[in-house]
C-alpha cells in the first residue's frame, strides 16, 4: 500500500509560480513511476507530467516548458515546480504512482493516488 500527500497549491496571479510536492510512503519509491495529474470540474483527469524511476521526464504539451517535474528518492518525494501560471491552469492536481511497468500517460494504469491540492490561477 502506497500513500500519497500533495501539498503546496494556491492561489496566485497568473505569470506566477508554484510548486507542489508529493509525498509517498512506500519501501520501493525509488522504484515507482510516479505523475502528476489534473482534473477540471466534470472533466476526466489529465496528464500533465511524469518521472520514471530513472528519472526521465515526460510532459503534456501544454505545459512542456513551463512545468518541470523532478524527485528527492530519500525524501520519497516527488515535485512539480509550475512556472509561467495561465488561468487555464486552474485545476486539482494530484499525484499518482504506478508501481511496476514504465511511463505512461493513462490515468487508468496508476495504482494509488493522493486526494489532490487545488490551484488557482487569476487573470
Amino acid at each position: 500500500q502506497v500513500q500519497l500527500v500533495e501539498s503546496g497549491g494556491g492561489l496566485v496571479q497568473a505569470g506566477g509560480s508554484l510548486r507542489l510536492s508529493c509525498a509517498a510512503s512506500g519501501r520501493t519509491f525509488s522504484r515507482y513511476v510516479v505523475g502528476w495529474f489534473r482534473q477540471f470540474p466534470g472533466k476526466e483527469r489529465e496528464f500533465v507530467a511524469a518521472i520514471s524511476w530513472s528519472d526521465s521526464t515526460y510532459y503534456a504539451d501544454s505545459v512542456k516548458g513551463r512545468f518541470t517535474i523532478s524527485r528527492d528518492n530519500a525524501k520519497k518525494t516527488v515535485y512539480l515546480q509550475m512556472n509561467s501560471l495561465k488561468p487555464e491552469d486552474t485545476a486539482v492536481y494530484r499525484c499518482a504512482v504506478r508501481a511496476t511497468g514504465v511511463v505512461t500517460t493513462s490515468a487508468n494504469a496508476y495504482d494509488y493516488w493522493g486526494q489532490g491540492t487545488q490551484v488557482t490561477v487569476s487573470s
